[in-house]
């Protein structure tokens, strides 16, 4: 057997790996992902070691000469990610070994790949957090940047798919810019959760060298070291609330792909997409489909499957390591990937789409929508609200009969319905004006829309600010390489 197909457990077995077994349970093709993360915790591991004196002096100087280089080749490109490994630990000790000789097995000191393979999912999922933050940031602000020219746009707000009452289309778009909202205050929960370290828990047990677990955590600046090494090694709940927190962007991109998907129909005619973001049909020259946001509300169904994937991996998993927990990687990674490309895609879409105001506004005349602003209407002048609703609803369906809409209604014909109906019925009428009139915290006219445009700017430049702060992967290299490490 070749070097690269040597294994770290090899010592005890008298027996090749079979070819079949190795190519079903190699993992490197799917960890070898996590490659930064490997080498950068498998330095603060080699710091912390020759800090503790553990390993020669010399040879944790070597180690970390090593590791370093590594890095940079892989960095570079003068190094590929290939060839017959089990996984990214043998591909980065072998390497370590070719450069630095046999003080590369110091490396595995007071370790195993238990705890170290944990460690490298934890950092590559706080990357991904970034990766997430960032395009979810990217498309709330155009999300925003849209809603401003259309603060007066009225368009028809729907419950059950059916006219419902008149709003604006910025108050519309708005509504999903603070979907996405809740989705970055999830994302920058689930750090406190992803930033703990494993580091020390080794196997499962710990070990009975003199190590320094929270020094190899403040290197890595993960928050704390794990209370319990069995619970170290075994648990997955990060990469879980991850994925779960993939999926529900996936629903909330999936809602938004939906409604811009039936807006753009003939039907309603209410968008047109932009040539760049949609495809045309191979038989039907006249044909511009949504097909790129028909993708995101269809790869949601992926992801969603990948948070089902994940609990049902751990839902029977006894303590503490097993081989079903590679397949978490691959979950996971597909989850932050699959919706990274959506949020890419969904913001092109918006930041693109063209607007037909006239057709949305011409959609709320005659369409009852008003039927509520009649009935308060009536409130206001005494009426109970049950009884309001019974006499509007009364107008409702005998309009219906005839084919008319409460435009064609005259005031005579109001007051045979309830004497409390007045010349100003008229401007009840008026779709801009019931908008306008809607002032309240949340609601859609234009006084209450800067409100929330006011607010939605503050949460961009908070979540700016956060994303300039974040640790990045080679943020973390450079404290590593620090004189005061």
């Amino acid at each position: 057997m070749s070097k690269k197909r040597e294994f770290m457990w090899k010592s005890a077995f008298r027996k090749e790996l079979d070819e079949r077994a190795f190519a079903f349970s190699a993992s490197f093709p799917v960890d070898r992902e996590m490659w930064r993360e490997e080498i950068v915790v498998s330095l603060a591991h080699a710091l912390m070691l020759k800090e503790r004196r553990i390993v020669p002096e010399r040879a944790g100087e070597r180690l970390i000469e090593g590791l370093v280089g590594l890095y940079r080749d892989l960095e570079a490109g003068r190094l590929c990610l290939e060839g017959e490994y089990e996984d990214i630990h043998s591909f980065v000790e072998s390497q370590l070994a070719d450069r630095i000789g046999e003080d590369a097995g110091f490396l595995h000191t007071a370790r195993s790949r238990n705890d170290l393979v944990v460690t490298d999912f934890r950092l590559w999922c706080r990357r991904a957090v970034r990766w997430l933050a960032e395009g979810v940031w990217e498309l709330q602000r155009n999300l925003l940047a849209r809603s401003r020219g259309e603060v007066r746009t009225i368009v028809p707000g729907f419950t059950h798919l059916q006219h419902a009452q008149p709003v604006t289309l910025a108050h519309n778009l708005m509504a999903y810019f603070w979907s996405f909202e809740r989705d970055q205050e999830r994302l920058k929960r689930v750090l406190t959760i992803i930033n703990r370290s494993p580091l020390g828990a080794a196997a499962l047990a710990g070990t009975p060298l003199d190590i320094d677990p929270q020094k190899t955590a403040n290197l890595l600046g993960l928050e704390r070291v794990m209370e319990n090494s069995m619970d170290a090694v075994s648990d997955r709940d990060f990469a879980l609330e991850l994925t779960f927190i993939c999926a529900l962007i996936s629903v909330h991109l999936s809602r938004l792909a939906a409604d811009l998907i039936l807006w753009a129909t003939p039907e309603f005619g209410f968008v047109i997409f932009d040539e760049g973001w949609s495809t045309g049909s191979s038989i039907m020259p006249q044909k511009r489909n949504p097909d790129m946001a028909e993708h995101i509300r269809g790869r949601t169904s992926r992801i969603i499957g990948r948070v089902g994937q994940l609990l049902s991996l751990l839902k029977g998993l006894p303590l503490t390591y097993n081989s079903d927990l590679q397949e978490d990687k691959e979950a996971t990674f597909d989850a932050v990937k699959t919706v990274a490309g959506c949020l890419a895609v969904a913001s092109g879409i918006v930041a693109t789409l063209t607007f037909d105001r006239d057709r949305m506004l011409q959609s709320t005349l005659r369409d009852g929508t008003v039927a509520t602003d009649l009935a308060d209407y009536l409130v206001k002048k005494g009426v109970p609200f049950r009884t309001a609703h019974r006499i509007v609803g009364k107008m409702v369906a005998d309009l219906r009969e005839k084919g008319k809409a409460f435009e064609d209604v005259t005031l005579e014909e109001f007051q045979r319905y309830h004497p409390a109906f007045d010349d100003g019925v008229r401007k009840v009428l008026e779709v801009e004006r019931r908008v306008g009139d809607r002032v309240q915290l949340g609601g859609p006219s234009p006084r209450a829309i800067g409100r929330q445009f006011g607010k939605a700017e503050r949460c961009l430049k908070r979540t700016e600010e956060w994303l300039r702060r974040f640790p990045d992967i080679s943020d973390t290299l450079k404290r590593l390489l620090s004189p005061t490490s």
